[in-house]
């Protein structure tokens, strides 16, 4: 069977294909009967979420140390509407007491081949991803929290003001750019990296300049935490995240000016899926007109929190809304009908700071 790369969409949460998700662990000493009873509570609970077809346990058998859970989705966003919930974060508390270190990955499913899938498979209405995407060896993620309103400037100064962090976090893991912006109490920080997000957040974490800006906001989160206590971090890092849900850019030689630009979308309450994939659907149609501007678009969505991160050609003139797919007012529309507040445009955010790491020797 021929299959054809995408050339641009290099990222999607939305062609409806089965999502494997692969969760590698390493327990602390002593843990694995709270691991086993952990994983009990938890399988029973998962199996009435939406989406969810099965998982598997399993023990390496060269270090028993070492566990692996697998799980099956009918597709992306069940499983990322799980994954983001505040029951997803109380569910899985037990599993990560039990472990020094959790390391979740997210596949889609391209194709499923040997004897146990020659017949084909009934009930259920997942499908397999159409064809391998076009990859460019970079992992995109995003943190949001807000601070406490009337805090905003001073969140500002203090977030902008720290030296960056070391870029190379080993052989195999560099940390290429981050980007900062706010929106009135709303702080998001999206950041590019190549190789293992989770050891490049790790190792951001630990930076002597990072330890002292993150405590330095402290006293202006609304949502408190504890960044010395391992247990706090991970759960202020796991209802902080905003993953990607789409990505999608143009190839080939860039310009010399590029800007960076992100928009809010406050979505209606449950609406914030529907938005991103509204989005994710113009991105993908302007990113065929050779004339836009806008050389690359990543989508960011966690509940009704929903972020379009754009590189732009040039300055963000009247070009700027043709660029990324707005120009109809059927479209306005029917965005304004899934945005809450008013005015129910998108919100542009202030860029804090923008940094990039040096390039390699």
């Amino acid at each position: 069977m021929t299959t054809t790369l995408s050339e641009r969409v290099s990222q999607s949460a939305f062609d409806g294909s089965m999502l494997r998700v692969v969760l590698l662990m390493d327990l602390h000493e002593g843990a694995q009967q709270r691991f086993f009873e952990a994983y009990e509570r938890l399988r029973h609970d998962i199996a009435a979420v939406p989406g969810h077809l099965g998982d598997q346990l399993c023990q390496s058998f060269e270090n028993p140390s070492q566990w692996l859970i697998t799980s099956e989705w009918e597709s992306a966003p069940q499983y990322l509407a799980w994954v983001n919930s505040e029951a997803h974060a109380e569910q899985v508390k037990p599993l990560g007491a039990c472990a020094r270190s959790m390391r979740p990955l997210k596949f889609t499913v391209l194709r499923e081949t040997g004897r146990r899938y020659d017949a084909p498979r009934a009930g259920f209405g997942a499908r397999l991803q159409d064809g391998p995407r076009l990859g460019e060896g970079i992992v995109r993620h995003a943190l949001t929290f807000t601070v406490k309103p009337g805090s905003e400037g001073k969140v500002a100064e203090i977030l902008s003001s720290y030296s960056s962090p070391a870029a190379r976090v080993d052989d195999h893991t560099r940390l290429l750019r981050t980007s900062l912006f706010m929106h009135g109490n709303r702080v998001v920080r999206a950041v590019e990296v190549q190789g293992d997000l989770t050891a490049a957040l790790r190792h951001v974490s630990e930076q002597p300049e990072v330890r002292a800006v993150e405590q330095a906001i402290n006293p202006y989160l609304e949502q408190d935490r504890d960044l010395s206590d391992p247990e706090s971090a991970r759960m202020f890092f796991m209802r902080a995240g905003l993953p990607a849900v789409h990505h999608v850019a143009a190839h080939g030689p860039q310009p010399d000016r590029i800007t960076r630009h992100a928009l809010f979308y406050p979505a209606k309450p449950g609406c914030g899926p529907l938005v991103a994939r509204f989005l994710a659907r113009q991105d993908e149609n302007a990113s065929k007109i050779p004339t836009s501007p806008v050389l690359s678009s990543s989508i960011f969505q966690r509940d009704d929190v929903v972020v379009r991160l754009l590189d732009v050609s040039g300055p963000a003139d009247g070009r700027f809304a043709g660029g990324f797919g707005m120009d109809g007012p059927r479209d306005a529309a029917v965005l304004d009908r899934l945005l809450a507040g008013a005015p129910q445009a998108p919100h542009p955010m202030d860029l804090i700071t923008d940094r990039r790491a040096p390039a390699q020797s």
